[in-house]
């Protein structure tokens, strides 16, 4: 049996869009490829979340022609834990980089990595929906919802979400957190310094973008519920009782959103499918590192698979990516549950206060913390 497509790529968002880009920029024939999204691409380019991106990411995106032109970079990272002795400040200069990542939005991001992929010759199958899958030893067959019937020799599911993915996961975790995102500005903001600020009920992120931060506040369901009905003043108020004044008065607010937070990894993956991305693994936003994983997973699995599209790449793609998919879990989960499953004030959050303090003073750890936050394993 011959496949219509050699590699089909469920998502197309970016890091669909980077394992299209890198596997043609590897010699995979584009017209071998199959990209497929639900969504189309105008509504996409509309999202205003704002995303981290690592320097590492940076790179990965440079070697696909890919790297979006409206960002901020990020020079100095200060992590800190409201109400404790301690903090671990990150900066630049000790690792002689010109960033050490940068702030920009989802839908400039994807502009950027679906013009990538056009200039490659891959034309995406849009706004279509997989209605169902169906995997044989030759290949995977895919039943799209405009009534066409394609099949391939390898399937990647690079969409999913929260509690939404199509491959089952090993590891499915609620925490008792949501978090709320927005954009607010400050009287005095520290130009290229990001903070992650640990408060009672979990981490406090501001990134620097443009005039002002984008700001990711996690806490427990109902006092995030509170947050967003407050009225603009309130909410300020509220957010600089937990901030502190490290960046002057917050004097602005944009419209406030909220998503539940939780844990999807480790997916079962076969002989012709494999997940990458959300897919695999929907990790907590503490220390954002989800897309950066998502893409160090579109590098790799490009790299195995324009060398051979065969079934037996996906076991090495699984097992080459096993290192850095577990550390970067077991980071982001492990500070997540100290503030979704104590109560306040628990010993183990003050652990965590004093933790920032002997890690800003111990080098070896505080590189190797930046350095996975930065490049991962790839």
């Amino acid at each position: 049996m011959t496949a219509d497509f050699d590699i089909a790529i469920c998502g197309a968002g970016p890091v669909g869009l980077a394992l299209a880009a890198s596997l043609v920029k590897r010699g995979t024939p584009a017209a071998r490829i199959a990209l497929i999204d639900a969504k189309p691409l105008d509504q996409t380019l509309q999202d205003p979340r704002s995303i981290a991106l690592s320097y590492g990411s940076r790179q990965l995106l440079e070697e696909i022609d890919a790297w979006p032109t409206d960002v901020t970079a990020i020079h100095e990272i200060h992590v800190s834990r409201r109400g404790h002795f301690g903090r671990t400040l990150i900066e630049r200069d000790e690792y002689g980089l010109p960033a050490l990542g940068y702030v920009t939005r989802y839908g400039t991001l994807v502009a950027s990595l679906a013009q990538a992929a056009e200039r490659t010759g891959i034309a995406a199958i849009r706004p279509v929906e997989v209605q169902s899958i169906t995997e044989s030893s030759e290949a995977v067959e895919l039943t799209l919802s405009d009534g066409r019937t394609i099949t391939s020799a390898i399937l990647v599911q690079a969409e999913g979400g929260v509690f939404s993915n199509q491959i089952a996961k090993s590891v499915h975790r609620a925490y008792e957190q949501t978090a709320l995102v927005a954009h607010v500005v400050a009287s005095a903001p520290v130009a290229h310094r990001a903070f992650e600020r640990f408060t009672d009920e979990g981490p406090l992120a501001l990134l620097p973008q443009n005039d002002g931060y984008a700001m990711v506040w996690c806490g427990r369901p109902a006092t995030v519920a509170q947050l967003v009905a407050l009225k603009d003043d309130a909410f300020l108020e509220a957010l600089q009782q937990s901030f502190g004044t490290r960046v002057g008065r917050f004097t602005n607010v944009s419209a406030r959103n909220s998503f539940p937070l939780g844990l999807n990894a480790h997916p079962v993956a076969t002989l012709r499918t494999v997940a990458i991305g959300n897919a695999a693994q929907t990790l907590h936003p503490v220390a954002g590192q989800g897309l950066n994983l998502g893409l160090r997973d579109a590098t790799v699995l490009a790299r195995l698979l324009a060398q051979d599209a065969a079934a037996g790449k996906l076991l090495e793609f699984t097992k080459a990516r096993q290192s850095d998919r577990s550390l970067t879990i077991q980071l982001t989960d492990t500070m997540a549950r100290l503030f979704a499953n104590a109560p306040d004030g628990a010993w183990s959050q003050t652990f965590l206060g004093w933790s920032l303090g002997i890690v800003d003073a111990l080098r070896p750890a505080k590189r190797l913390l930046a350095e996975q936050m930065m490049y991962g394993r790839r």
